[in-house]
């Protein structure tokens, strides 16, 4: 089951199938990719969302959070991306239940999905597909 996002493959562009489609791919890998701030490393699923989607600043943005010790305390994170129809977004950090650890309004982004999580746990970036 693909919980990368929330997307209803029949109403999303073929762009958008195609990098759910490849997503879906990524089960998990011993290969690991680490962040320049050296605050997480990511999977090769994170390395290839960034690529694809030209989203290397959304690794950015959570390893730079990652220097928030409120942030920084919790071993799990959801992030999850939700980007709104003027091409602004929100990306707001959770401890996988109802507790927010951070929020990061995004005055603009072309990231061609309208929503994504990913998880950090113990450090590690990645699809929930991946854990």
């Amino acid at each position: 089951m693909n919980t990368t996002t929330k997307i209803d493959v029949n109403d999303a562009s073929a762009e958008q199938q195609d990098l759910l489609r490849e997503l879906a791919h990524f089960t998990g890998d011993l290969d690991r990719y680490r962040h320049w701030t050296r605050t997480l490393i990511y999977t090769p699923g994170i390395h290839h969302l960034a690529e694809r989607a030209g989203a290397f600043w959304l690794i950015d943005l959570i390893a730079s959070w990652q220097l928030d010790p409120t942030v920084r305390r919790e071993p799990f994170q959801v992030w999850k991306l939700d980007v709104k129809p003027d091409h602004s977004a929100i990306a707001v950090a959770t401890d996988g239940n109802d507790t927010i650890l951070a929020s990061q309004d995004i005055p603009f982004t072309d990231f061609p999905l309208p929503t994504i999580s990913v998880w950090l746990e113990d450090g590690t970036l990645l699809l929930p597909g991946e854990h």
